[in-house]
């Protein structure tokens, strides 16, 4: 049936049932929780029951506090394999150097540095 359309034509012919598709999913993940909801949080607490629009908006919100939104950063094995060569590049000066930024960029410095509690074990 695709097969002998163009891309631009393939594309009007998938993006209908690619919408269709994510409303389906977010349709049943929020019926998921509002069933769940509903099921669990008035017995167990006390708490009020759930419409579906209210499901939906706690769906969102677990998502932006819990699964951000969908800015992962450049992770790619191409950027890793890349990253990696660099390193090997390096002379052992710029590699240490390297590593103390890495360290220090995530708040933990590196082993020894003299901050105790830091990167250090007792």
């Amino acid at each position: 049936m695709l097969k002998g359309m163009t891309r631009g034509q393939r594309l009007l012919m998938i993006a209908p049932m690619a919408i269709l598709g994510m409303a389906l999913f977010v349709t049943l993940g929020t019926l998921l929780v509002r069933a769940l909801w509903n099921w669990l949080v008035p017995s167990l607490f006390g708490g009020p029951a759930l419409g579906f629009w209210q499901a939906l908006g706690i769906l969102a919100l677990c998502r932006i506090l819990v699964g951000g939104f969908g800015f992962r950063g450049n992770t790619s094995p191409w950027t890793r394999r890349r990253i990696f060569e660099r390193y090997q590049a390096m002379n052992p000066e710029e590699q240490e150097r390297f590593r103390r930024g890495l360290g220090g960029m995530w708040g933990f410095p590196p082993p020894g540095s003299g901050e105790p509690g830091k990167g250090e074990t007792l």
